[in-house]
C-alpha cells in the first residue's frame, strides 16, 4: 500500500536520517518518522509513504505517517488556525497574553489568575470574548487551546446550567484554502 503527498509550489521536503523537514513559506517543521513497518521517499513533487507489508498494522503506520507529512506541508504552506470563546454569565472575564502565557482573569469571581502556556511556535490574539490562536504545527496549535480550554475546567457543577468557562469553537483547521489532499495508491505486483 503506498500512500502519496503532493508537495506544492514553494515547499521543500527532505529525508536527513529518521527526520523529515519540510521548508516553506511560513516556515520550517521537523519531525521524527521511523519505523520498520513504513518507508519514506522523496521523489520528484511528492513524498512517497509505503508500508512494508499488508498486515493491518503497518497500513496504519504507513497512514499515520503520511498525515504527519501532510500536516506539516499544510503548515509550512498555509498555517493553521483554531478559535475559542469565552462564556460567562456572572463575573466578567478578562483575557490577556503575558510573555507566552494566556492569563485569565476574574473567572467564577476568582481572586487568582488561571494560566495557560503557549507553545513558542503558536500566536494568540485575544478579540473581546473570542480567542485565536495560530501557528505552523497543528498539533501545538491544538494543545495551547486544549491548555487554555483546561484552565477554566470546574468539576462537580452541571455543564447544562453553569456554563461559564473558555471553549475550543473551531479545531485547528488551514488557514484560507483547502487541505493538501492525500492520495493512495496500490503497490503493482
Amino acid at each position: 500500500m503506498l500512500k502519496e503527498v503532493l508537495i506544492p509550489d514553494g515547499v521543500e521536503v527532505a529525508k536527513q536520517g529518521t527526520n523529515i523537514v519540510v521548508k516553506g513559506p511560513k516556515g520550517e517543521l521537523q519531525r521524527p518518522l521511523s519505523h520498520p513497518s513504513a518507508g519514506i521517499k522523496v521523489e520528484g513533487g511528492k513524498v512517497v509513504v509505503s508500508s512494508a507489508d499488508e498486515r493491518r498494522r503497518s497500513k496504519a503506520m504507513a497512514g499515520t505517517f503520511a498525515a504527519h507529512i501532510k500536516n506539516m506541508v499544510d503548515g509550512v504552506s498555509k498555517g493553521y488556525e483554531a478559535r475559542l470563546k469565552v462564556v460567562y454569565s456572572h463575573f466578567p472575564v478578562r483575557v490577556n497574553v503575558e510573555d507566552g502565557v494566556v492569563v485569565i482573569q476574574n473567572f467564577i469571581g476568582g481572586k487568582k489568575a488561571r494560566r495557560a502556556e503557549i507553545y513558542p511556535e503558536t500566536q494568540v490574539k485575544v478579540e473581546k470574548d473570542v480567542i485565536l490562536i495560530t501557528g505552523t504545527d497543528k498539533e501545538k496549535v491544538g494543545i495551547t487551546a486544549a491548555r487554555i480550554e483546561g484552565a477554566t475546567k470546574v468539576t462537580g457543577v452541571d455543564r447544562r446550567v453553569f456554563s461559564d468557562g473558555v471553549y475550543i469553537t473551531q479545531k485547528p483547521q488551514v488557514v484560507g484554502g483547502e487541505e493538501t489532499p492525500l492520495m493512495e495508491t496500490k503497490e503493482a505486483g
